[in-house]
């Protein structure tokens, strides 16, 4: 079977995630025959670097034999089982891990199958709380505008990216949104810093003026990933951080995108010396090989819940395949081959390599901003750079990089005008420099007038 075959075939039956399948009319979707670390090859024999770690998932590469062998052991053992009334040494020997690495105060896990899911148990979870402390008056979310947390209901209700979030306004809950600390917004000579700590007066005056109807405040730490790669400074977490203790708000950190190693610690929270009362978790969990995520939460939450059953105070939140044993025991090798091979120290090289690979791009007519966050890079293109002036959205520069990416051989999807490099942690410098000529040179031919 070739591409072409594969495609049409796909094309009868599929409809694809986040695509207006319009488009695929005149660009077939690819399809993949196997993976092996960074590239994907495809039917037609031609292969593709995966620069987006295939939606920021994959860890350390495709066909991972570590990882194939856990999941192959596992299956010999046990695929599933209800989690209700049941358990199993994976998710117990996964919750005992993550519990030990997490920041501290983090005490119980509960597993969901996605990041979207993961964000809904904690909405739920913290209303829930102050209901059975007796304050149900706290109903209200506080988010950050342009982030995003998924696309269910209630994540999305907490999400500020209109693209996604506006045609489903009238279903969706009325969070609290407050100014975001994304520094590309900052003044000629003021730093991140001095900015993200500027922004967070909006904050301060939104948990001042709802602290009495405020349930929790949700924030993706450091980098709004689908909100174009903006980022921030850690000081706004630390602040933040603070005043959620002195408006008795709980605070949850999305890491679902920047966790295991994103944005060069463990978790992002780790650069503010915080702990949150959630922690989300997904994508990388795995290794980018099954759907898991988890909720992290504290002993004291986990306790107002912790009562006779006649109180009905119980947590009724269930997913089919929370905690599957597959699942599970991919993410113990992966947390395996973060403790084994310095996995932090390895990416600090290959961070300084990103980053040196795009410094050329920064004096680029039609680039805006090139900007980092340990292995996540980010390149702005604008129409006019000293003014920040965007393109025209209908114009569709980021796509025509993605058409010329993959007609070299490289996976790059732009968010909108955003170029952006976050590759699975086994890329080698070579092949670094290779995904930046790339970019390059799509960058150039889409900001041709």
């Amino acid at each position: 079977m070739t591409n072409r075959e594969w495609a049409e075939r796909d094309l009868r039956v599929l409809w694809h995630p986040c695509t207006q399948m319009r488009d695929h009319e005149d660009f077939p979707p690819i399809p993949i025959r196997r993976g092996e670390g960074v590239w994907l090859e495809d039917y037609d024999g031609r292969r593709y670097l995966d620069a987006i770690s295939s939606w920021w998932v994959n860890l350390f590469g495709h066909a991972n034999p570590r990882i194939n062998a856990a999941i192959a052991d596992q299956l010999a053992r046990l695929e599933h089982v209800i989690l209700a009334g049941f358990t199993h040494e994976p998710v117990v020997r996964l919750s005992e891990r993550l519990v030990a690495i997490a920041p501290r105060g983090l005490a119980h896990c509960f597993y969901a199958s996605d990041g979207s899911s993961a964000v809904e148990i904690a909405l739920k979870m913290s209303f829930h709380y102050w209901r059975n402390r007796g304050e149900p008056a706290r109903t209200k979310y506080v988010s950050l505008a342009n982030s995003y947390h998924g696309e269910t209901l209630g994540a999305l209700s907490v999400g500020g990216v209109g693209l996604y979030r506006d045609t489903y306004e009238p279903l969706l809950l009325e969070p609290i949104v407050v100014p975001s600390p994304d520094c590309y917004h900052r003044e000629a000579g003021e730093s991140c810093a001095e900015y993200s700590r500027r922004q967070f007066a909006h904050m301060e005056q939104a948990l001042a003026r709802h602290a009495h109807e405020a349930c929790a405040v949700i924030v993706e730490p450091l980098v709004q990933c689908a909100g174009s790669m903006r980022m921030y400074d850690p000081v706004y977490l630390a602040l933040l951080r603070d005043a959620c203790d002195r408006h008795r708000i709980h605070l949850i950190a999305d890491e679902i995108a920047v966790g295991f190693g994103r944005t060069g610690t463990m978790f992002a929270c780790e650069q503010a010396a915080i702990a949150p009362d959630f922690l989300l978790l997904g994508k990388g969990l795995t290794g980018g090989y099954l759907p898991l995520s988890v909720c992290l939460t504290t002993a004291e939450i986990y306790d107002a819940f912790y009562a006779e059953y006649a109180t009905l105070r119980a947590f009724l939140h269930s997913h089919s395949y929370t905690g599957n044993a597959l699942a599970c025991a991919a993410a113990l090798a992966t947390l395996d081959i973060f403790e084994s091979d310095d996995v932090l120290a390895k990416n600090r090289v290959l961070a300084a390599r990103l980053g040196a690979a795009a410094e050329d791009l920064r004096d680029h007519d039609h680039v805006a901003e090139v900007r980092q966050t340990g292995m996540v890079v980010a390149i702005e293109m604008a129409r006019n750079r000293q003014a920040r002036e965007p393109y025209p959205w209908r114009e569709r520069r980021g796509r025509a990089v993605y058409r010329h990416a993959l007609e070299r051989g490289a996976l790059l999807r732009p968010l909108g005008d955003v170029v952006y490099f976050m590759p699975p942690y086994v890329i080698a410098l070579e092949e670094i420099d290779l995904l930046a000529r790339i970019a390059r040179e799509g960058i150039e031919l889409a900001t041709r007038e």
